[in-house]
């Protein structure tokens, strides 16, 4: 348990493509919210006391909490850090200033994700962003020279958008990794009640040029919508990607944790702010060995890693290989898996088409499943 995820839901604008958990600022919520993190936090670390290897504040928008009430939220957590430790915190452009800066490197803060989205002022008005291409530029600045490690988001393949133009004003700045998705319209959410549409196509042609742009400058796809510099991988997220265990805190955050018997772990997710600041326990969901081998595959071929199944047989007890080696060496000739010894990796082409690769993969875990019972 060596990694922290933490919810801060407050926003200062509402994006209309957003389903994260986010509010506005009302009168004593922060304040109600840090009590109660504090206190959730002691609980936690009295089960988990371990130090921790990443730290990573998402949101909402982290950076939009005031100075005293950046602090107070560091203050609250009980956990030592690793000497190398990863402490990110998502923030975006108009909330940050070069004060802001030098507090967040004070407070342990050494890798910055910054909503960026685009450069270009129609997309960025069309998304519902604070900021303009200007602020998005200064704060890239700021954030380089105040020595943090720096991550934007990008979200590609919109209607009005130069994509090509974007990529390469990103790749151009020195960052060390680009997250970077295509536009996914939510139920509920403000764009889907508008009845807008993703457009497949042009989003798997944006993300074949964020391929070609971005890796001609340095940043490797070392995961399906994100790359980076060697070094520059975000050490969180792969404990995600992995299949690993984190913690959670904050309202709506979602842990991972270890189960014992027959079952390998529980995922554990936080009521949203108003139950959570009542003290309402967070839903657990019971994961099989099964249903974790299942998840390994899934999430472990978003990486170009890879998942390694003799790893998944080892942590699961399960003997997996034998029923996905047909599946396996069907997907390798039709181009989708390269297969090293019992490692599975996913090829360029089976980026675009992910699900069924996964499905096949699923389906043949599931055959033998029922075939022993």
């Amino acid at each position: 348990m060596a990694s922290l995820y933490l919810h801060v839901p407050f926003c200062p604008t509402l994006c209309p493509y957003c389903d994260f958990h986010v509010v506005r600022r009302g009168p004593g919520w922060v304040e109600a919210y840090l009590k109660r993190l504090k206190e959730e936090a002691q609980r936690l670390y009295e089960i988990h006391p371990e130090p921790l290897k990443t730290l990573y504040l998402g949101g909402g928008t982290p950076s939009f909490l005031r100075d005293r009430e950046l602090i107070a939220l560091f203050q609250a957590l009980p956990w030592r850090l690793e000497a190398d430790a990863e402490v990110t915190l998502e923030a975006n452009p108009g909330t940050l200033n070069r004060q802001r800066m030098a507090l967040l490197k004070d407070l342990g803060v050494n890798r910055l994700s910054l909503g960026v989205q685009s450069f270009q002022e129609a997309v960025l008005r069309f998304l519902g962003r604070a900021h303009g291409r200007k602020g998005a530029l200064k704060a890239v600045e700021m954030a380089l020279e105040g020595g943090f490690r720096v991550s934007l988001d990008l979200i590609l393949g919109l209607p009005m958008q130069e994509v090509e133009k974007d990529l390469k004003e990103a790749a151009s700045l020195g960052v060390g990794h680009i997250s970077a998705y295509t536009l996914q319209v939510e139920k509920g959410t403000p764009f889907a009640l508008s009845g807008l549409k993703e457009d497949p196509e042009r989003e798997a042609w944006a993300m074949e040029k964020a391929e070609e742009i971005l890796e001609g400058a340095g940043l490797v796809r070392y995961e399906i919508s994100n790359f980076a510099r060697p070094g520059e991988e975000a050490r969180h997220n792969q404990a995600y990607w992995r299949n690993g265990f984190w913690l959670a805190l904050g309202p709506s955050a979602a842990g991972q944790y270890p189960g014992t018997g027959p079952v390998y772990a529980f995922r554990r997710t936080n009521p949203p702010l108003p139950r959570w600041l009542l003290g309402e326990p967070p839903q657990e969901e019971a994961i099989s060995p099964l249903e974790h081998a299942k998840e390994s595959l899934m999430l472990g071929l978003r990486l170009k890693e890879g998942v390694d199944v003799e790893a998944v047989e080892r942590r699961t007890g399960l003997s997996l290989w034998p029923s996905l080696q047909p599946a396996a060496i069907s997907l390798a000739e039709a181009g989708f898996l390269e297969i090293e010894g019992l490692r599975l990796k996913p090829t360029r082409r089976a980026f675009p088409l992910l699900h069924p690769v996964v499905l096949k993969l699923w389906e043949a875990l599931e055959a033998s499943s029922s075939r022993r019972m």
